[in-house]
């Protein structure tokens, strides 16, 4: 068995996965791995752009089925003791695989590490945070501009990390039904962590792995959609793991003239 099947979703981003895959081209992991890419359905050429790279193989999901439910066909075509999510926006730096590998085996109760995101600047993002709930959810957004870097300058053990390289065992992704498809888009790494931690493990953020995370053309190139499926996955998080706040929640959303 291979040590790690590292999972690629595209979209409509055939640059950024053009500069992904080079990423990993260039500066392969040192342990065996294989890479798979499943495209939702581009227009934009990006399955032809990642079939020209040796070694990738890429799966065309026949629509746009979402984040979690091209994930998974990804993960059921796979054959790695481990799986690494990697959004198509990413760059890879050398050595990057290699130590989130180590991170995770060397403490068997951690079942997810994610690394720090930072932006094409170099700015870090927060990606990794407390389950959510509408104080956890407000209280990240009023930190977030302020302390950011801080906040990632070490190691820590949140609630959840950011779907956008986020690094399992496959034997927890599998425990745990992999990734709940009824969130088409956002929301799903939260959802996934909290499955992993209700098995007894661990969520692990490491600043010493640093991902570069460019933020990609799928949701610029559709703004209300995007906003659309962020609204249902929040709605459909909410129903899931705080039933009792949806009502608030749909109300809240209605005097916002939320588009749901």
């Amino acid at each position: 068995m291979l040590d790690v099947s590292i999972i690629i979703v595209s979209f409509n981003a055939r640059g950024h996965l053009d500069r992904c895959l080079q990423s990993l081209h260039f500066a392969p992991p040192t342990r065996t791995c294989e890479t798979i890419v499943v495209d939702n359905a581009s227009t934009d050429g990006s399955a032809e752009a990642a079939r020209r790279w040796s070694g990738v193989r890429v799966i065309d999901a026949g629509s746009n089925v979402g984040f979690a439910a091209a994930n998974n066909i990804g993960i059921r075509a796979s054959s790695g003791q481990n799986l690494l999510l990697l959004n198509s926006d990413t760059i890879v730096p050398p050595g990057a695989v290699d130590k989130l590998l180590t991170l995770l085996e060397v403490d068997p109760i951690v079942g997810v590490v994610g690394p720090r995101l930072v932006n094409g600047k170099g700015q870090p993002e927060l990606s990794f945070g407390s389950m959510i709930s509408p104080w956890n959810e407000f209280r990240q957004k009023v930190l977030r501009p302020w302390w950011t870097r801080r906040l990632t300058s070490r190691q820590r053990l949140p609630d959840w990390v950011s779907g956008a390289c986020l690094l399992v065992r496959r034997a927890d992704a599998e425990a745990v039904g992999l990734l709940d498809e009824r969130y088409f888009m956002y929301f799903e790494d939260v959802d996934f962590c909290a499955a992993i931690r209700a098995r007894g493990q661990r969520i692990l953020f490491t600043p010493s792995v640093q991902v570069t995370h460019l933020r990609g053309r799928s949701r610029a190139s559709a703004v209300r959609a995007t906003k659309h499926a962020y609204r249902r996955s929040q709605i459909a998080f909410y129903e899931k793991h705080h039933p009792d706040l949806v009502p608030l929640l749909r109300l809240y959303l209605m005097m916002r003239l939320a588009d749901i």
